[in-house]
């Protein structure tokens, strides 16, 4: 593959350039964002509308995140070949025309099926976000945009939900002007696109591992649907088989992966015990919140009977908090290492999620609801910015378009994985998605469920993460101090010759 090599200077926060790289880059991921947040907002009405069962609105939610899931890898592994920027406008543009199928969509049949190719443009998006921060910004701003990536973020992905309440209850098809609200953003991005820089893995070249995509793409299907299908409905001899194809299809492709010549995961990037266990460490994480908060919007709006719009803004408090100290906290784990960081906030956001057994019939917004939303939005703060950073830092500069993908992909099956067997588990059933009583009682038992779980994600990290920063856990950090002459966990290291990437 013929390239015009050409080299570019890193670029510093507060740069003008630096401030359109990163709203360009926040307002992609959050288009991404805003597709699996702002649904659950308008689930029971798109029920209504489509008159949709609970297992088909679990479906209209998972679908998404199941074609996220399935083709985050390849997303990631295109970016590092062909360039992150050229595979994100594409993704960019193919999420728009999703997005207005889903809004025109007749049955809830069709939906799913636009939700899973917004999750199909959303896995070529999602990883070249990340993967273009470590790529373009100095080593010392790294982390700080990581951070203020997480806060500015969770703003739109926050915000979204209340515009997306309000358009809701204002008409009975309200809930399908809530996916237009990604175009404008999408037209934003593609202007700003052309200050990106376009970076990509030299010494990548050809086509990913195809047998891999297709043994990925099929393993977790074949499981979600065995999952969804056996906790709700029985597991009977069909389902435990799918189950079984599911499994051995993941086996396979890891049998595949190791031997292609050009592999979806590099074998490398899984000699990283600190990759590995931030990896383990987002997985339980984000299972703990991606069930709660798939429930939670149910519960305020059929149980607490709230409205629409204020079920929407039921994360505001994690906005604000994430907005303010997102950036300071990529600062601190900089600093102190993310061993903290990543061991208190779990814990923390872990308390939150318990306190929302107090939201129920007749629950007050203030007094029951904004504490414990507060202290989940605390630790979440704590944990997001070091967690991400760990992840991708830990891994070979060469690779991170693929470590990014695996760390979003991880993201994404925690949450899958708890939607789909979360419900069930806690008694949610058919009969109780009808009757707001049982529907409380599985909550309140979800909620503490995912509180214990997200604070275990907190002793797994006292456990496996590195008190500091390390040769291993962040080896651009340490090249940056050697090119600079400075230890290598000082806050300020700044290389002294631009670093070279392949540009387009």
């Amino acid at each position: 593959m013929s390239e015009r090599a050409a080299t570019f200077e890193l670029l510093r926060l507060g740069t003008p350039r630096a401030r359109i790289v990163l709203l360009a880059v926040v307002l992609a991921s959050t288009l991404t964002q805003l597709a699996g947040t702002i649904v659950n907002v308008a689930l029971p009405s798109i029920g209504e509308d489509l008159d949709a069962s609970l297992e088909q609105l679990q479906w209209v939610s998972n679908s998404f995140t199941l074609a996220l899931a399935a083709f985050l890898l390849i997303g990631g592994s295109l970016g590092d070949r062909f360039g992150r920027r050229r595979v994100l406008l594409i993704g960019v543009v193919l999420f728009t025309f999703a997005s207005a199928a889903c809004a025109a969509a007749p049955t809830v049949e069709f939906l799913i099926a636009a939700r899973a190719l917004q999750g199909l443009a959303a896995a070529l998006i999602a990883p070249g976000s990340l993967a273009i921060l470590e790529a373009v910004f100095i080593a010392s701003d790294r982390e700080p945009a990581v951070g203020s990536w997480s806060g500015l973020g969770a703003v739109a992905a926050a915000v979204g939900p209340v515009v997306g309440g309000l358009l809701v209850q204002s008409g009975d098809a309200g809930w399908r002007v809530t996916f237009l609200l990604n175009v404008p953003l999408a037209v934003v991005v593609v202007f700003s696109a052309r200050w990106i820089p376009e970076t990509a893995d030299p010494e990548s070249s050809g086509l990913p591992d195809l047998w891999g995509s297709a043994l990925v793409v099929t393993s977790l299907t074949a499981l979600m649907v065995a999952l969804t299908s056996g906790i709700s409905g029985g597991w009977t001899a069909g389902v435990g088989s799918l189950g079984a194809v599911g499994l051995a299809f993941l086996f396979a492709f890891f049998w595949v992966d190791r031997r292609a010549a050009h592999p979806l995961v590099p074998p490398a990037l899984f000699e990283s015990r600190q990759f590995v266990a931030a990896n383990v460490v987002t997985f339980i994480i984000y299972a703990a919140m991606g069930g709660a908060l798939f429930l939670l919007p149910l519960q305020l709006q059929m149980v607490a009977g709230f409205s629409p719009a204020l079920s929407g803004s039921a994360l505001l408090p994690v906005t604000v908090l994430m907005l303010l100290f997102s950036a300071r906290a990529g600062r601190l784990s900089q600093r102190i290492g993310p061993w903290l960081p990543m061991t208190f906030g779990p814990m923390v956001a872990g308390l939150g999620l318990v306190a929302m057994t107090r939201i129920g019939p007749g629950s007050s917004f203030v007094v029951d609801l904004v504490p414990a939303v507060t202290l989940f939005g605390a630790g979440l703060t704590l944990t997001v910015a070091p967690l991400t950073a760990t992840a991708l830092a830990s891994a070979p500069e060469r690779s991170v378009g693929v470590a990014a993908a695996v760390n979003s992909d991880v993201a994404r099956l925690a949450g899958l994985f708890a939607v789909a067997v979360l419900p069930g588990l806690v008694g949610i059933d058919a009969a109780a998605f009808s009757d707001p009583g049982a529907f409380d009682q599985g909550f309140d038992r979800a909620v503490l469920a995912c509180g214990i779980v997200c604070a275990l994600g907190g002793a797994v990290s006292l456990l496996s993460i590195e008190p500091a920063w390390s040769e291993e856990s962040s080896p651009r950090a340490v090249e940056a101090a050697v090119d600079a002459g400075k230890r290598p966990h000082t806050p300020d290291i700044i290389p002294t010759r631009p670093a070279r990437h392949r540009v387009r």
